[in-house]
């Protein structure tokens, strides 16, 4: 298995440096099959919401839009599928970071009751408590 860094995955995805894009995506299509998927972890997952929202501007709409296709992608495996897809779900109906979303499901998941937080916009999630 191979896994993909978070530059690699923009690059193909937004397609804005030629050369970069190229490569990506050459190696996307031989690479990451539907036999041999490559790995998208968690932290890539958080790093592409967030390149997308700061550097690119892309809306909330549509980087939930980008997200559900990869999620969708046999070519793509998760490190956790099901606090990924809870994560979506929250980011798309709140206005809570999908990082924010993320660790909370996947706090909960590894039994954590709650998880402490400073951030009101996190803190409006049902895993997190308010400090």
């Amino acid at each position: 298995m191979k896994g993909l860094d978070t530059n690699v995955l923009t690059r193909y995805l937004v397609g804005d440096d030629k050369d970069q894009f190229t490569r990506a995506s050459r190696f996307v299509r031989s690479e990451c099959t539907l036999e041999s998927p490559c790995l998208l972890n968690r932290i890539v997952l958080c790093e592409l919401v967030w390149v997308l929202e700061t550097a690119y501007g892309y809306s909330r709409n549509v980087i939930g839009d980008v997200l559900e296709k990869i999620f969708r992608t046999g070519q793509f495996l998760f490190e956790d599928a099901d606090a990924a897809w809870s994560a979506l779900r929250a980011y798309r109906i709140t206005g809570v970071d999908f990082a924010d979303c993320l660790l909370g499901k996947i706090n909960r998941s590894l039994g954590c009751e709650t998880t402490v937080t400073f951030d009101r916009k996190a803190g409006s999630l049902e895993q997190f408590t308010l400090l």
